[in-house]
């Protein structure tokens, strides 16, 4: 086998990007502190062509290099968009019927291999800080939360890889 060179790959300009049918997904990022995550998120979300990135709290926003250095030029096609409060962000796509699913370990989360997405409606992903996770006000708020399985030793997994594990699913799921 040949692996295929950058050109052959038929990707999408980012003018074409930008007129692209989106899927209805929107990333949500609460407080995440590494701008390498948050790098990351952009580039997964440019690649399962997500809506929209709200970048909430402390975390960074583009321009930055060390987002660059993991986004390849994603910040460039993926609409984003700074906010101070999550908490409020959420109450605005709530009032959007927008449903609102937090990724989060909690009492009643639904694992996301059984997660039923409803294709008709716009979903918002909420992804938390590194240590602390998505705050418990946004979780609360949050219409789902759901929980990624895992059946090793640790509790969690980096936020870039939770991201990509989820936008991958429900992108499945959507396009299924």
């Amino acid at each position: 086998m040949r692996k295929l060179k950058n050109s052959e790959l038929d990707r999408k300009t980012i003018a074409e990007f930008k007129e692209a049918n989106k899927t209805s997904i929107i990333v949500v990022l609460d407080n995440v502190r590494s701008l390498n995550n948050v790098g990351s998120v952009f580039r997964t979300s440019d690649a399962f062509l997500i809506e929209k990135v709200y970048l909430c709290g402390i975390t960074g926003t583009p321009p930055h290099k060390d987002i660059q250095r993991t986004a390849l030029g994603a910040t460039d096609s993926v609409e984003w968009e700074y906010r101070k409060d999550t908490l409020e962000l959420v109450n605005e796509l709530q009032n959007d019927a927008i449903l609102v699913a937090s990724i989060e370990q909690t009492e009643q989360a639904v694992m996301l291999n059984d997660f039923k997405l409803d294709s008709t409606k716009k979903i918002a992903v909420v992804f938390g800080n590194e240590v602390k996770g998505v705050k418990q006000e946004v979780v609360d708020q949050s219409d789902y939360c759901i929980e990624i399985p895992q059946y090793g030793t640790k509790h969690s997994l980096n936020i870039s890889v939770s991201c990509g594990v989820v936008l991958w699913d429900l992108f499945s799921k959507l396009n299924n």
